[in-house]
């Protein structure tokens, strides 16, 4: 695996950039990004997704078994770490906790649990009082990118068809 997207990724993507009734190839180069092991998720992540009960929860909800990874002994050693910096870098009380009670900390922890890019379109901050995911990943070593630089390393390809849908999505 080498790429875990952030919810952020999804939502803007739905919301912004690559609309589900307008870009389906974007959503279906993410599933086939899983199914050749080049992309997923955390579970804590698949759960705030489903959480917004729209097309998008719909959407994650028929992902393959494994697409939101399930913490395991590895992830629970590496969210040790991530507490760790996280509560020894200045940040405020309420920040921390923030932090390490939703699925950025679980993202941060896989990814240095597994030796994964995160990919997020968060930007990193100096701010003491909201900790920022490419602070954490840089601060223990993790790959962190913004989804559109995952799509041109990865050399995504949307192209229309003929039929004006979305052809030739590849990972």
């Amino acid at each position: 695996m080498a790429y875990l997207l952030d919810a952020n990724a999804f939502i803007a993507a739905k919301n912004l950039h690559y609309g589900m009734d307008f870009c389906p190839g974007f959503w279906e180069w993410l599933r086939l990004g899983h199914e050749s092991g080049t992309l997923a998720s955390v579970e804590k992540v698949g759960d705030e997704l489903a959480a917004g009960a729209d097309e998008l929860s719909d959407w994650a909800s028929e992902l393959p078994d494994g697409f939101f990874i399930k913490p395991d002994a590895s992830t629970v050693t590496a969210l040790a770490r991530v507490s760790e910096w996280v509560t020894s870098n200045g940040y405020e009380p309420a920040a921390v906790s923030t932090f390490l009670s939703v699925g950025d900390s679980y993202l941060v922890a896989q990814a240095l649990a597994g030796s994964h890019t995160v990919v997020t379109h968060e930007r990193t901050s100096d701010s003491v009082r909201r900790i920022k995911i490419p602070n954490v990943c840089i601060g223990l070593g993790v790959k962190v990118v913004s989804p559109f630089e995952m799509l041109r390393a990865e050399r995504a390809r949307l192209v229309l068809g003929s039929t004006g849908n979305a052809e030739g999505a590849r990972v």
